[in-house]
């Protein structure tokens, strides 16, 4: 991952750069953004652009218009928003592709800020079709991704697009992105917890195999934690299991064993009588849980058991709440163990899994050594995976070589 150029490595005074970004921010009922953190997260790059005189053509999706051009879902907003918080005028295309578009790509003039429509207003961004990367990569000179948060989908801004550019690179927030995952997973500091939660084994089986061969302790929370609990032959209630990731589970157990992990698994926790904000709830070990019940977040007995885990700690990768933590009352799980986390000595990572949320809401954002942009894309990086967005980018030329 880190044998990609970035930014740093080439000269971009005077260039026309394509700027891949994430722009897909939460929005309310009026179209007001509600956390510009994504954005916030792509201003030193651009600045740093700006500085060296490039002429910056930004591009972003925002949410699933599949195709169709929907009002609420442009990038006008996000236009105002970047304009207030470089303090510089952006000019704000009405497409992003298109006669119009490609003018105003070449008299873009260097230091000026080209903000293009979202990409997903046309299906050939998702189709990774290489005509339409063409359209976006006219009068570009450089190719520039700082959207790791999309790095994991193979769509024509990310990928196709750096077939029709001379050189491809990762920006600022790309390049940091990557620098701490490598911390975390291939040169961590001893001992290493890895924090796993959410709702399904399934979506996780890959990460936690991968894990396993990596940690020292390995903690597991949210409803994926009844189904390893139900393949120790407990009995779970109503609280969500997948049933035919049971031998997945045992799988696991076994394989931490075998190789000395800790595997860490709820004791307590906290049921109710339904799946509902204003539901009964009971505090039980997880021994006790009644039949017609359901456990939505983990107990303080728990949240105690996991924090004397973590205390040792020199590494922690975290990804997923404890419970659902959206309803007030099983929130105080995953609450608890936002503390505990940011209360420790270690370097903390945090990527996706709503895990990032809890922390915002718990004003701990200060407190952890990283908190990732990305979701799905630090998902399959913890799986083990190549990034189609970041094996895209062009490679350093290897020393010896006449390019070194």
């Amino acid at each position: 991952m880190l044998d990609k150029l970035t930014i740093k490595d080439i000269d971009c005074k005077g260039k026309k750069v394509f700027m891949r970004v994430d722009f897909n921010v939460p929005v309310d009922s009026h179209q007001n953004i509600t956390d510009d953190s994504r954005i916030r997260a792509v201003v030193p790059t651009i600045n740093y652009l700006l500085d060296e005189g490039a002429a910056i053509i930004i591009a972003s999706h925002m949410g699933r218009p599949n195709g169709e051009v929907k009002k609420e879902l442009s990038l006008t907003m996000i236009a105002k928003r970047l304009q207030r918080l470089l303090q510089k005028d952006v000019i704000m295309a009405d497409d992003c592709v298109g006669e119009e578009v490609d003018r105003m790509k070449r008299e873009l003039k260097p230091e000026e800020i080209l903000l293009l429509e979202n990409l997903r207003f046309h299906n050939e961004e998702k189709d990774n079709d290489s005509e339409f990367a063409a359209e976006l990569a006219k009068h570009v000179d450089v190719y520039i991704d700082d959207a790791f948060a999309t790095a994991h989908r193979a769509h024509a801004s990310i990928a196709a697009i750096t077939e029709h550019v001379d050189v491809s690179v990762a920006g600022f927030l790309m390049t940091r992105e990557l620098e701490y995952f490598h911390k975390s997973m291939e040169d961590p500091k001893k001992p290493f917890v890895a924090i796993i939660g959410g709702a399904k084994v399934s979506s996780k089986m890959g990460v936690l195999k991968n894990l396993i061969d990596r940690v020292d302790k390995l903690i597991i929370g949210g409803g994926m934690a009844f189904t390893f609990l139900k393949a120790r032959h407990h009995c779970i209630g109503k609280s969500i299991v997948e049933d035919d990731m049971i031998a997945t589970a045992k799988q696991i157990m076994k394989s931490a064993r075998k190789k000395g992990v800790k595997l860490y698994l709820p004791v307590d926790c906290v049921v109710a009588d339904k799946f509902h904000e204003k539901a009964e709830t009971k505090v039980l070990p997880v021994q006790e849980i009644p039949a017609e019940w359901m456990a939505l977040d983990i107990g303080p007995a728990t949240t105690m058991l996991f924090s004397e885990a973590i205390q040792n700690a020199k590494t922690i990768i975290w990804n997923g709440p404890m419970g659902v933590f959206e309803m007030d009352a099983f929130s105080r799980g995953t609450y608890k163990m936002v503390s505990a986390v940011a209360s420790t000595y270690a370097m903390t990572i945090v990527g996706g899994g709503d895990t990032d949320v809890a922390i915002h809401k718990a004003g701990e954002t200060s407190n952890f050594s990283y908190i990732s942009t990305g979701g799905g894309a630090f998902l399959e990086l913890l799986e083990g995976k190549v990034l189609p967005g970041i094996a895209a980018l062009t490679a350093k030329p290897r020393e010896g070589t006449a390019d070194a």
